[in-house]
């Protein structure tokens, strides 16, 4: 992969597209990447050129990125829009206690532990929220995955499968039931046309809210680092 060298190095990912009439530079919000798109028949060398001479705004909006946090016993997690934070404690079970999430064991696996612990509680929410919503509709859903995405919180693929980021188990729980009325409301349509539209707002009136959330706090959610679990699904 070509990379801008420095401190640190820059790794550059070029697409190619039969759209593109100039380069163009993107840097990801949501993991870092920077992609480079480029005419079809562009030379490499060219579009690297264009890189370098647009480092220093490459730069600036990495270091602009959110860091990433490290999970572990003080650590302060959103869980359902609540700030809770991660206490040892007693026991063998990861549980919520007032202002608290307990993780008991091993300390170099707090962060491990309590990303288990919202993926169950993820999977709970995700499953009752969609199941309302599908009832509501009509439409039933084949089965539902959960998964580390940074590109989308969901989808719905046309066989009627749903997946989720677990990640929305953070969120407030409104914030939540929208992601799901959103991709149970593709069941009907599988498109984002006002008819799409016209579904989600049945399902959740008022919804826009819900969604502007996500699109101004849901970057957030991503700066948590919970160790070797985090990108794993089920």
């Amino acid at each position: 992969m070509p990379t801008l060298p420095g401190s640190p190095p820059v790794e550059v990912v070029l697409r190619r597209s039969a759209r593109a009439r100039r380069f163009s530079l993107r840097v990801s919000r949501l993991d870092g990447k920077v992609t480079l798109s480029l005419p079809v028949h562009a030379r490499e060398a060219e579009a690297m050129a264009f890189a370098r001479a647009q480092e220093g705004w490459i730069r600036r909006a990495l270091a602009q990125l959110p860091g990433q946090a490290a999970v572990g016993h003080g650590s302060v997690l959103p869980v359902e829009g609540r700030p809770l934070r991660l206490e040892p404690a007693p026991g063998r079970l990861v549980r919520i206690e007032g202002d608290s999430l307990l993780v008991p064991g091993d300390p170099a696996q707090a962060g491990v532990r309590a990303a288990a612990f919202l993926k169950l509680l993820a999977r709970d929410r995700l499953t009752a929220a969609s199941d309302r919503h599908a009832r509501a509709l009509g439409r039933p859903y084949q089965r539902i995955t959960l998964r580390d995405t940074r590109s989308r919180w969901g989808s719905c693929t046309a066989d009627g499968s749903l997946m989720y980021s677990w990640r929305l188990v953070m969120a407030p729980p409104e914030v939540l039931d929208y992601v799901a009325a959103h991709e149970v409301a593709h069941l009907a349509e599988m498109n984002h046309s006002p008819a799409f539209w016209s579904v989600v707002a049945r399902l959740v009136p008022g919804y826009a809210a819900r969604r502007a959330w996500l699109r101004r706090e849901g970057q957030g959610l991503h700066g948590f680092r919970f160790g070797g679990s985090d990108a794993e699904g089920d």
